[in-house]
């Protein structure tokens, strides 16, 4: 078996602050920013020094009790309406993970159920947000083992191809897709991760091989636009991604590019997997057609670094997500186990029950 060594945290509570890793800055430099104010932490997830659906979540969490402790009303209904407004600020940072909203929804429950004063529904919220992140972690640790029983059997150890990021940095830890990555590789199952480079923000070619690299996991990082041709010539045994939402039909939401990816798995008989926690899941939505799609700012597709690479004069269109149907979906690998996307409604009673 190969061991894995130097994981990652991205979200850490720390000396009653919350110490994230900036995203923003690497590959090439490994910071922390600490954040002690409700505030810091919604610019902090809108400018993506924390992201990934799971990591929103947490950061999520985390900022709905710095928000609660920056309350001064004693009287409990004036905190409540406060709480509610630190809630929605967050909740407007980023439209399509739905952990974010899950998340948001779990404090707001924490706090309306708690009995007692407003210190202690407050030192109730931060034991909440502390609940939340280590089960992200579990559940992280799960998926990538639920994930060993519907890879390929193959005479030869897998190649496995993801995009953008869906690994430690975009989770409590340990990830989700590249959760199923990494324990392909302790299990001795795994000799090779080919990472989409992700344009325009580049997380596969910045943190996904970051994160292999650190771990000593074999990496080839290919444009997006190679992923058809790497699976002709017999590359890739199969796709893994994560996903930022799921509707209830098993439409997915990821990274712009997932879409196409999944097209040409199909057109290879590559198959396709998402791997995300159940929380993941929107149940609310029948179908993909309703999740909302961010639209980020046009310099991510004009500007790289401080370079511009475009003519003035072009315009620009740069959705952040795309959806992919069910029907090009193998298996959605959850902390419950892997399900066909015909079979999610099977786990909504226990996503039901674990926030209850």
């Amino acid at each position: 078996m190969n061991s894995l060594t130097n994981q990652v945290y991205p979200v850490i509570w720390h000396n009653d602050s919350v110490s994230l890793i900036d995203q923003n800055r690497l590959p090439n430099e490994y910071a922390f920013v600490e954040i002690h104010r409700s505030e810091d932490m919604a610019r902090a997830i809108k400018t993506m020094i924390v992201r990934g659906a799971p990591a929103i979540g947490v950061a999520a969490a985390y900022g709905m009790y710095l928000g609660a402790r920056e309350i001064e009303a004693h009287n409990r209904n004036e905190f409540l309406n406060s709480l509610e407004k630190v809630a929605q600020m967050l909740r407007s940072t980023r439209p399509t993970a739905v952990n974010l909203f899950w998340a948001i929804s779990r404090m707001l429950k924490t706090a309306y159920e708690t009995l007692g004063t407003v210190e202690e529904i407050k030192e109730i919220l931060l034991q909440t947000a502390k609940i939340i992140n280590a089960e992200d972690l579990q559940t992280c640790e799960a998926i990538g083992d639920h994930g060993l029983a519907v890879l390929p059997n193959t005479p030869e150890k897998l190649t496995i191809l993801t995009h953008c990021n869906a690994g430690a940095l975009a989770t409590a830890g340990y990830g989700t897709a590249l959760g199923v990555v990494r324990s392909a590789f302790r299990e001795g199952r795994l000799v090779r991760v080919f990472a989409d480079e992700t344009r325009p923000r580049l997380q596969g070619a910045k943190l996904t091989a970051w994160e292999c690299v650190q771990e000593g996991i074999p990496v080839t990082v290919i444009t997006d636009s190679m992923a058809a041709h790497c699976m002709k010539q017999g590359l890739i045994h199969a796709v893994v991604v994560g996903a930022d939402r799921i509707a209830a039909n098993g439409d997915t939401a990821n990274k712009i590019g997932t879409y196409s990816l999944a097209l040409v798995s199909q057109a290879h008989n590559i198959p396709f997997f998402v791997a995300a926690p159940l929380s993941t899941i929107d149940f609310s939505l029948p179908d993909g057609s309703q999740i909302p799609i961010e639209e980020r700012q046009p310099e991510e597709i004009y500007q790289i670094g401080d370079t511009i690479i475009t003519p003035k004069g072009a315009e620009f269109y740069n959705p952040a997500f795309d959806v992919t149907p069910a029907h090009l979906i193998k298996a959605i690998i959850t902390e419950n186990g892997a399900f066909a996307p015909s079979e999610l409604a099977k786990s909504q009673k226990k996503q039901a029950a674990k926030i209850a």
